[in-house]
């Protein structure tokens, strides 16, 4: 028990033998003592003054010397006017630093049959890019958060969402095939999702350098956009993979598959795992079915161009997009899709999306939406929304090739805790143990920056002053 909760039961005990008034010991809340004053916690006896008949420094005295001889843990007391400022027996923490010490798992509730199953999703990376700064945070976060739900006494799945189709993969295939000579990890020695990302921002300096050029003959950048040979060749290539076009898929499979490996680094390296991890491209197809069934069921309507769209302006919203008049899918289609998949795997009782705050509308829909398709769970999904974190040099941009790598930044918070270490010339250790400690340190450093921070909060991480 907390010594708060044994202050205030004891509290309770003592208004009840001296003025025979029942006080409630969840009603008794300590407080702080003020730092100009000796003790450890504050009560405030105002709220029996007028049941025991005398001054507030009356009542305050009398529940102190009551306190001091019937409950262990208070050493001392003074009373300023109305507030009674205990001072708790110093063997008191002692004797509960060392049942701490003595408690296996102390602070840890365990999980039975019985406990509900909270499924955690976070990271969620594209397969164009290595992780950044950015999903440093998410990862960080998501994997706390399962921790502490697990530590009371929740059962946790860990998910991560990989969206692995898409425009924007097609972007990187493309350029890779029409520049990269063949280029694979293991030729250049670079880690795969590192590689991928360098084709990525390739074609958007081709692509741009193409509307550039487009424009100088007389196009706007709307009709630039659209005549833009390579963009449509990318489209053209998304349009095959989805008809399962041998080359583009083997092509596509191979690509994901350098990522992937690259991501397994830079996860096992942050210390964060997950017990499932799904696919965009498994998931979209299922989302779209789903989608259908509710159009069967009145849930959802078609427009006269073919499209299919949720009505959600009863709930205060607006109306949704969930298939397109050509039948493709929107973001929306794929995480109920995904829905879906996970409710088949888990029964789920609660589901927490670990996701940036620009994302606070697209959830308040998702969650109306898997509730009307009948999913306990969706109405009382969370959407752990969380703030921004800059460089104190401002934005990343993916495509400009300025998005701080996390693998880059995790190297650049050791290196700084070495260089730090050798500077105040301390410890004699081996080459060995000193990159030891450079790591526990620099990574120490980054989780507890990028933690500490209410996470509603937009932030600025700066790699100097965390170490």
């Amino acid at each position: 028990m907390s010594i708060d909760n044994i202050i205030a039961q004891a509290v309770a005990h003592a208004v009840k033998a001296l003025y025979g008034v029942d006080a409630y010991p969840s009603s008794i809340v300590p407080q702080t003592t003020k730092k100009e004053f000796e003790g450890n916690l504050t009560i405030v006896v105002f709220p029996w003054v007028k049941a025991a008949r005398k001054s507030p420094e009356a009542v305050g005295t009398e529940i102190g010397d009551w306190l001091v001889a019937n409950e262990p843990a208070v050493n001392r007391f003074n009373v300023i006017k109305g507030f009674l400022n205990i001072v708790i027996e110093p063997t008191y923490f002692t004797s509960m630093l060392r049942h701490i010490e003595e408690t296996p798992d102390y602070g840890f509730k365990k999980a039975d049959a019985d406990s509900p199953l909270v499924m955690v999703e976070y990271s969620s990376p594209n397969t164009n890019k290595p992780l950044h700064l950015g999903h440093i945070r998410n990862n960080l976060l998501g994997y706390s958060l399962a921790q502490i739900l697990k530590a009371c006494g929740n059962r946790v799945v860990k998910t991560n969402i990989v969206n692995d189709r898409g425009i924007h993969i097609c972007k990187s295939m493309l350029a890779w095939r029409k520049w990269g000579e063949g280029a694979t990890p293991e030729s250049t020695g670079k880690k795969g999702d590192h590689l991928i990302g360098d084709f990525y921002v390739l074609f958007d300096k081709h692509y741009k350098a193409e509307l550039k050029e487009l424009m100088d003959k007389g196009m706007t950048q709307e009709e630039a956009e659209k005549a833009s040979p390579l963009m449509l060749e990318a489209r053209e290539m998304l349009r095959r993979w989805e008809q399962k076009d041998p080359e583009i898929r083997s092509l596509w499979e191979m690509m994901n598959n350098w990522v992937y490996a690259g991501f397994d680094e830079t996860y096992k390296r942050l210390g964060v795992d997950f017990d499932k991890i799904y696919y965009e491209s498994n998931t979209y197809l299922e989302g779209k079915d789903k989608v259908l069934e509710g159009l069967e069921k009145g849930i959802m309507y078609r427009k006269d161009d073919g499209s299919v769209w949720a009505d959600l302006t009863d709930a205060g919203l607006d109306h949704k997009l969930l298939l397109r008049s050509d039948g493709t899918s929107v973001y929306m289609t794929q995480d109920i899709g995904t829905a879906k998949l996970r409710y088949q795997d888990y029964p789920i009782d609660k589901m927490i999306y670990v996701v940036g705050n620009e994302q606070n509308y697209h959830f308040q829909v998702l969650s109306l939406l898997l509730d009307r398709l009948g999913f306990k769970w969706g109405k009382d999904l969370v959407h752990f929304s969380y703030g921004m974190v800059e460089l104190p040099e401002g934005k990343m941009k993916s495509r400009e090739g300025t998005v701080v790598d996390a693998d880059d930044l995790m190297d650049e918070m050791i290196q700084g805790a070495r260089e730090v270490s050798a500077e105040r010339g301390k410890g004699d250790f081996t080459p060995e143990e000193a990159d030891e400690i450079a790591r526990i340190v620099g990574m120490g450093a980054l989780k507890y920056f990028l933690l500490k921070v209410d996470p509603r909060k937009n932030m600025t991480f700066n790699p100097k002053e965390s170490i």
